[in-house]
């Protein structure tokens, strides 16, 4: 059964005369996940667009955004304290560049401070 607002997605393509005419929608794949040896993740400091509140951001994870929310999780709760994930970056509140950097070069990831 087809969904109600599918032909949203056509991108451009109203009618068509084919009678075997089948809309082949653009599907976005997202990346498989490096594994944590391969990733080059930079850590930084940001405050710009923030109200002046400082946020460490977690930058260059290549893979699926599953991983990337565990990841996240994973810091937020090691640094006992709130952060979102968005765009591909994991946003940690507060000062903690060191902090994520020890943690995810145990975990095996290749972490670079930025800043």
């Amino acid at each position: 059964m087809a969904k109600k607002n599918e032909w949203k997605n056509r991108e451009g393509v109203v009618y068509s005369t084919s009678s075997d005419f089948e809309f082949n929608y653009n599907k976005i794949e997202e990346a498989t996940t490096l594994p944590p040896q391969q990733q080059q993740l930079r850590v930084s400091l940001d405050k710009s667009g923030r109200a002046g509140k400082q946020v460490t951001l977690v930058t260059g994870f290549v893979g699926t955004t599953a991983d990337l929310d565990t990841l996240g999780k994973s810091l937020k709760n090691k640094c006992g304290t709130g952060g979102s994930v968005k765009d591909g970056e994991i946003i940690i509140q507060g000062d903690f560049r060191d902090r994520v950097v020890q943690l995810l070069v145990k975990d095996g990831y290749k972490a670079k401070r930025i800043g």
